[in-house]
């Protein structure tokens, strides 16, 4: 069994026996040099070593700072045309979701019957939206408000309207598949 050993004795027997002293500057260098077998050359501690990644992470900080203040206070598209016409920025997002919906309806739609009419249609999307877009930028280069705001919202009106059609058309193309089934089965 081992014997319990109270630290506080061990540190009272000890007591001065210590070497606290600080060994003077350069003692590691002129030890390393000593080992190595070569002459000893002391070089003076500098205090101001600190300051220079100091002064080089202070930089980089203020740097990152500024950019994205300058970044973050240029206001986006939307923004701009939201400060143009609130309620054109509020009916815009409804109609997008609105033609988003309908263009994942039309997406579950895809078989090869429907395939091209699917491309066609996107095709076309693709098209308005390009028009879209620049209306937006005529807008914000201070157009004929009004009209511009118009025509976009027409622009959203065509594609929900082309969208429709395409899936009607979509439902007749399976009722025609569908009905022609049936009589293939029924021949049988």
């Amino acid at each position: 069994m081992m014997k319990k050993i109270d630290l506080e004795s061990v540190f009272k027997e000890l007591e001065g026996t210590f070497d606290t002293e600080i060994p003077q500057e350069g003692h590691q260098a002129r030890f390393l040099q000593k080992l190595r077998g070569q002459k000893v050359v002391s070089q003076p501690r500098t205090e101001k070593s600190w300051w220079r990644p100091l002064a080089i992470a202070a930089s980089i900080a203020v740097l990152l700072s500024v950019g994205l203040g300058l970044f973050n206070s240029f206001p986006t598209k939307n923004e701009r045309i939201a400060k143009i016409s609130p309620e054109a920025s509020k009916t815009g997002i409804y109609f997008a979701n609105l033609v988003n919906e309908q263009i994942n309806v039309l997406k579950k739609e895809s078989s090869p019957e429907t395939e091209r009419i699917i491309d066609d249609t996107m095709a076309q999307l693709a098209t308005l939206d390009s028009d879209y877009q620049k209306m937006e930028q005529d807008l914000l280069q201070g157009g004929n408000s009004k009209l511009i705001l118009s025509a976009m919202i027409n622009n959203f009106q065509t594609r929900i309207a082309l969208l429709q059609d395409v899936l009607n058309q979509i439902e007749a193309i399976k009722s025609v598949k569908n009905k022609s089934d049936e009589t293939s089965i029924n021949k049988l």
